[in-house]
């Protein structure tokens, strides 16, 4: 059985997301021209977004990971968040971009960005490719967005079910039989 199987629907093609993340990149080029931007992926689901973004970014710039879990294998974010993986390099001078594959609850972005302020960069932001509104429940928003998804189960282009469905190169809705 392919994974494939597994998909209900699509909700962002392929070519959907170089286009967005095209566009993502050249206005973060044009905001960040004159700054010492550090890109910040959050391990494992920006990874796909991350090394897409990073090549349309036309500005210097410096790339780090954090590893931060607060979703077990179920299907919504358990609110506490545990670092697993810091950052490696002192963030004073930097204009800090948080890339995320997905704003949900917004608990764990809320979290690390308060984190990472404390450690006094010059300026910090959010870059989400998926923003899903409806599930909001901390106060955060993020400063560049790519798609506005409904509150239905998202895989694919790096975002996972249980570790799987992350090497989709598109997005889809995973149907309910998968994870109920």
């Amino acid at each position: 059985m392919s994974m494939h199987d597994d998909i209900k629907s699509v909700l962002i093609t392929e070519e959907e997301l170089k286009e967005c993340v095209k566009k993502l990149g050249a206005q973060i080029t044009e905001d960040y021209k004159d700054k010492n931007l550090l890109l910040v992926s959050v391990l494992r689901g920006s990874v796909v977004f991350m090394a897409d973004l990073m090549r349309e970014i036309k500005t210097p710039c410096t790339i780090d990971f954090m590893a931060v879990s607060s979703y077990g294998s179920g299907t919504k974010s358990s609110g506490i968040v545990k670092i697993e993986k810091d950052l490696d390099v002192n963030l004073e001078g930097y204009d800090i971009l948080i890339v995320e594959d997905i704003l949900d609850s917004g608990n764990t972005l809320f979290y690390l960005k308060k984190l990472l302020l404390d450690r006094h960069p010059t300026s910090i932001k959010i870059c989400t490719l998926l923003d899903k509104p409806e599930r909001r429940t901390a106060d955060i928003t993020a400063d560049y967005s790519g798609f506005t998804i409904p509150d239905a189960f998202a895989v694919g282009y790096g975002l996972d079910y249980d570790e799987k469905y992350r090497n989709l190169p598109f997005i889809g809705i995973l149907d309910e039989k998968v994870y109920q």
